[in-house]
């Protein structure tokens, strides 16, 4: 993903690319190559801190966002950084107490809000344009689970996948509170053993009165599957895409289309599209969103999951503190 967004910044007005840092500088020098950046290290740090860094960018292992947002926002410099901040609530309301303290930008990689039919979405409900909110579902599946050794330091499927589908809906509906969450294993006996699951099914309870779903899986073998459902009193909004490519292939009583592969080609213009909000909040002192204290929020909803999952009972998300 570092490798994706330093292709995106190329495209971005007044944006040049300094240095890229990677524990692994043959990583470093990929990236230099891709953003034409004057420099390549293994000092992240030293990056951080460079006289002619202005803004940093962090898509880096999960566990080491915390560390590397407290360099930045210290240095006094706006950051970027991929979802989560942290996989505990202590790391992450500590970071985010340091951001609003500093007051220095941050924007948290939660991209589907920048996703052309969710943002649309977004307009129409707050235009009133559906009514009164009534009822959420989403469906996210994955094409293939991740390497074992991603799923044993992942924070678990809410906090590390399913992280997105309810930071849409909060997002979408407004704050959720209360979560019931079953789960199993289906797909890989590997999961258990690292303490997780590949299968879920939500129920949500949010502060409206509105009620929702949410369900997927580590594995979908017809292609990567996101949909959702937005239902109100005046009407509904279906977020769905048909297939990657435009073009059906009819034969003998059957047609075919093709789905996308993953993340990276599905939400490929919702990628370029965060980017370029975040320099635009920059440019214009705008706040950029959605801010940490939103990841914040987020995490709770996923811990409560997680909890409901482990505990088999409903979980209310003022419990996580």
């Amino acid at each position: 993903m570092g490798l994706t967004h330093l292709g995106n910044l190329m495209g971005i007005r007044g944006v040049k690319v300094a240095v890229v840092a990677d524990m692994s500088l043959e990583a470093a020098q990929r990236g230099q190559a891709i953003a034409n950046a004057e420099r390549a290290t293994t000092d992240i740090e030293g990056a951080i801190a460079a006289a002619d860094v202005d803004v940093v960018m962090i898509s880096t292992p999960t566990t080491t966002h915390a560390h590397l947002l407290e360099t930045a926002v210290r240095a006094g410099k706006p950051v970027w950084c991929e979802k989560p901040i942290a996989q505990d609530l202590a790391g992450t309301r500590r970071v985010v107490d340091l951001i609003a303290a500093a007051g220095v930008p941050v924007q948290i990689g939660f991209m589907r809000r920048f996703d052309p039919g969710y943002a649309a979405a977004k307009r129409s409900i707050s235009a009133g344009k559906i009514g009164a909110l009534e009822r959420f579902q989403a469906m996210s599946c994955d094409t293939a689970p991740p390497p074992m050794s991603y799923i044993e330091t992942s924070g678990g499927i809410f906090v590390d996948m399913f992280v997105h589908d309810l930071d849409l809906a909060r997002f979408l509906m407004g704050e959720v509170n209360e979560v019931f969450a079953w789960g199993d294993v289906k797909v890989d006996p590997g999961f258990a053993k690292a303490g997780d699951v590949d299968t879920v099914v939500a129920v949500l309870r949010f502060a409206s009165g509105a009620l929702g779903t949410l369900q997927g899986s580590r594995r979908a073998i017809w292609g990567y599957d996101i949909r959702t459902e937005v239902a109100g009193s005046e009407g509904k909004l279906v977020i769905e895409p048909p297939q990657k490519t435009p073009l059906a292939t009819y034969g003998r009583f059957q047609s075919t289309v093709d789905h996308f592969e993953s993340f990276p080609d599905r939400f490929e213009a919702a990628y370029k599209l965060e980017m370029e909000a975040f320099f635009q909040a920059l440019r214009e002192g705008r706040p950029p969103t959605p801010s940490a204290a939103d990841a914040l929020e987020t995490l709770k909803v996923a811990l409560a999951a997680t909890r409901s999952l482990r505990e088999g009972r409903p979980v209310k998300v003022a419990e996580i503190v």
